[in-house]
């Protein structure tokens, strides 16, 4: 409420002797409290003396009963309720005791959202201060105001400066009076504030800027936020402008440490390369933090699988990880990126290791010295580019020291300060987990591509049928190792089955799940099962191995495609069936290229549906081209576009299958880098012909194993292998007699000389063989035990017709084979 004009008013002094001020008068300002539902609460001794009421006459009582005009109270608390009011001010028509009506000027503030009002009012006072009073108080408080201020008139030249402007330019007003704020600043800022009051003289609008700069009052840089209003006379006409400056410096400094926070943590952890996010960390605090700074991490990160916890003593052997400098090429550094040195007790890096915590130092401290003794060409670039200020912080993350990041100013006049060292603790701990992210990827990376090379052939069998090469690269550097895998299996008869696949996903688990898919499908192929039935068998593996892992569905965290073929180079037919795998695509002499129309069944891990084969016939000299799907992926082409690349670097096959390698990756894969890992697999066919190939229809007469055995060494003396006729009589002895014993017309005996001897035997009669051991007194059960000791590997195969028992002989040194290049 108003202040009660009592009879005890305060004399004050005249304007040129002022009166000390005395304490102020609390009754001289009326104060009430009214509860939300319009009761009066309280009432202090100034609002009675202004309206006459004592306390008790009032208090506990509605507060409507004081208006002059009670009916609008309800209308008053409507509008307050409806508008949610937390103040209001206005004039009130109130009565007072001895009934007379009194306008009050009133001002209401609320406590809460349910707390009570509070009600203050002034009266006039009977002492107004003069004119020139309130003129002596503007004048002074335009002198003495904490805030820097100047006023220029219309020509942009200077006429009033307050003491505190006087301070921060360095010079007193009558030095810098009629001068333009470019000519007493001298920088390009002044220059932009000038600018900036020409626009206000002529368009009359205030305006407000930042600045940054070192005023010539000033001994470092300072931000400003500097104000523009313009001066107005009565009839608007704009005569001058007042500048008045406000020192921001401390929320500035505060902004761009939050920036730099948001930089570093955009910036710092792209990759997963250790060398690379430690690039990262010098780049984001030079020059926003520093003028210099190098990363050096442990020398040990890349080789020890657990790094030691805890403090580290001295002396340290750290790497050089990444530089950055003001100067181009980081004259400043001693050590080169990727060399190791070692920082002796007395050195900045390692007493910040051993402390375990940031710490600054001036490069006149006692311990600098000491460690430029030990080190001189650190203290002549120290020298050199004067650098007067080192702050070392510690990169550690998960309680695990990985190296340390220093700092240098040198152009930079401000050492660090404490808040410069929380900033550079912040930032640097951002990016110790991010070095600790990428050496734990590397770390399993390596791991994984370790067990897939374990995994993966050594070297590839040359079998006789085909000729072969093969390439595996990883996907790039930041993708962990797959489960790609090829395979190239010899199988009975000379055919030849070849193999290539793909786990889902990456990672130690996909190569251990590569590795026993691998192993299943040697298995399965020395049981000589069709291409669809070796992956119907493969498919049922893949669902028990996701039932191991608990994945709820198969082909979700364990799933696998995969491409069997099987090639017989006596017969020139290929067999292929695939479980959700590309095709291959086969080059021929004539230099076309075709993707054959392997029926694609599901990927292996769904179960419950079927696989389907095709045979196709595959003359001399064409080559087969197996691959992953990480050969045709890329990050701007289609599945069409990389048949068409794959089709140009196969078509000319006549050359090495290493050289078609070689160019299949440089053309499909540029700039060396693979999206996912790729595996390629070519096969160049080749030929048994019937010079090499004797077959014979044999009855089911026992007279007939003699007429047989002659044939076979007819046929063993045309080749030349004489010294192999005793034991191939043998086994062709053993097997066609249990044959015409045991099995169902029709039977076949087959030779084959290529690299070996194989003898075939073919019936009609599905059930496969055992070999027993014989008891002393039993005439039979010998034979097939003889026919494992004479040969160097034996078995038996299902057909189409029955089945078939082999025989596979290694031939003595020095006798042909029966392959051109393999004498």
């Amino acid at each position: 409420m108003m202040r009660h004009d009592s009879g005890s008013a305060r004399k004050r002094g005249s304007f040129n002797e002022p009166d000390e001020p005395d304490e102020p008068d609390e009754t001289d300002t009326a104060r009430a409290t009214v509860s939300d539902d319009g009761t009066l609460t309280s009432w202090n001794d100034g609002a009675r003396r202004l309206l006459g009421y004592p306390p008790p006459q009032v208090v506990g009582r509605p507060a409507a009963a004081l208006l002059a005009d009670p009916a609008r109270a309800a209308d008053a608390g409507a509008r307050r309720a409806r508008d949610r009011l937390t103040r209001w001010h206005g004039t009130v028509a109130l009565r007072h005791q001895d009934g007379h009506e009194m306008p009050v000027r009133l001002l209401a503030h609320r406590s809460g959202p349910e707390g009570d009002w509070l009600l203050v009012a002034a009266a006039p006072r009977a002492e107004l201060p003069s004119e020139s009073w309130n003129d002596a108080l503007m004048l002074w408080a335009y002198a003495q105001s904490p805030c820097p201020m100047a006023i220029y008139d219309a020509d942009l030249r200077l006429r009033k400066v307050n003491s505190q402007m006087a301070r921060v330019v360095g010079l007193p007003e009558a030095e810098i009076r009629d001068l333009r704020l470019s000519e007493i600043g001298g920088k390009l800022q002044s220059e932009q504030l000038e600018g900036v009051m020409r626009h206000v003289l002529t368009t009359g609008e205030p305006r407000e800027v930042e600045t940054c700069l070192r005023t010539g009052g000033e001994s470092k840089e300072h931000a400003w936020s500097a104000a523009f209003t313009p001066l107005k006379a009565k009839d608007g006409q704009v005569y001058a402008v007042c500048m008045a400056a406000h020192d921001i410096t401390e929320q500035y400094l505060a902004r761009q440490r939050l920036l730099l926070l948001s930089a570093a943590s955009e910036r710092i952890g792209s990759t997963l390369d250790i060398d690379h996010t430690a690039q990262e960390l010098a780049d984001v605090c030079v020059p926003r933090l520093a003028d210099y700074a190098s990363i050096d991490l442990l020398d040990r990160l890349a080789q020890d699988d657990e790094l030691p916890s805890g403090p580290l003593t001295g002396p340290v052997v750290l790497r050089r990880a990444a530089l950055q400098s003001l100067y181009e090429g980081c004259p400043e550094s001693v050590v080169p990126v990727g060399k190791v040195d070692t920082y002796p007790q007395v050195s900045p890096m390692a007493e910040c290791l051993v402390v375990e915590r940031p710490l600054i130092y001036a490069t006149t401290d006692p311990m600098i010295a000491k460690w430029g003794a030990l080190k001189p060409a650190r203290a002549r670039s120290i020298r050199r580019f004067g650098i007067h200020s080192v702050m070392a912080v510690p990169i550690r993350a998960r309680g695990t020291t990985l190296g340390v990041a220093v700092f240098a100013r040198h152009h930079t006049p401000e050492p660090f300060t404490q808040d410069d060292m929380v900033l550079a603790e912040e930032i640097t701990t951002r990016a110790a987990v991010c070095v600790d992210n990428a050496r734990r990827f590397t770390r399993e990376r390596d791991t994984a591509l370790a067990l897939q090379r374990s995994l993966l052939p050594r070297t590839l069998p040359q079998p006789p049928a085909v000729e072969v090469a093969s390439r595996y690269l990883p996907a790039g550097p930041f993708a962990g190792a797959g489960g790609d895998w090829f395979d190239v299996i010899p199988l009975s008869g000379a055919r030849v089955a070849l193999v290539v696949g793909d786990v889902v996903g990456h990672g130690i688990q996909a190569s251990a799940t590569m590795g026993r898919l691998r192993t299943a499908v040697r298995t399965l192929a020395d049981v000589d099962l069709p291409p669809d039935e070796l992956l119907t068998h493969l498919d049922d593996l893949v669902i028990h191995l996701a039932a191991e892992t608990g994945a709820e569905e198969s082909t979700g965290d364990v799933g696998a495609t995969c491409l069997y073929a099987v090639y017989d180079p006596v017969s020139h037919r290929c067999s292929l069936a695939a479980a959700g795998h590309p095709p291959p695509a086969l080059a021929r002499p004539d230099d076309t290229v075709e993707f054959l129309p392997v029926p694609t069944g599901p990927p292996l891990g769904v179960g419950g549906l079927p696989f389907e084969s095709m045979e196709t016939e595959l003359p001399e000299n064409v080559v087969l081209a197996l691959y992953t799907n990480g050969l045709m992926a890329g990050w701007n082409r289609g599945i069409d576009e990389s048949r068409l690349l794959l089709t140009h670097a196969l078509a000319h096959p006549g050359g090495s299958l290493d050289g078609a390698c070689d160019a299949v990756l440089r053309t499909l894969l540029p700039d060396g880098g693979a999206l996912d890992d790729v595996a390629l697999l070519l096969a160049r066919t080749r030929s048994l012909g019937e010079a090499h190939v004797a077959t014979w229809d044999v009855p089911a007469d026992p007279a007939w194993v003699a007429r047989s055995r002659r044939d076979v060494t007819e046929r063993l003396t045309e080749w030349g292998l004489d010294e192999a006729v005793f034991t191939t009589e043998l086994v062709v002895s053993e097997l066609v007699t249990n044959a015409i014993r045991h099995a169902v017309p029709p039977i076949r005996l087959r030779l084959i000389h290529d690299h070996s001897l194989i003898c075939e035997v073919t019936d009609s009669s599905s059930t496969a063989p055992h070999m027993r051991r014989a008891r002393t007194f039993d005439e039979g059960g010998r034979g097939l035990l003889l026919v494992a000791r004479l040969s160097q590997r034996w078995g038996s195969r299902q057909t189409v017709e029955g089945k078939t028992i082999w025989s596979e002989q290694t031939l003595p040194v020095g006798l042909p084979t029966g392959l051109p290049g393999l004498d």
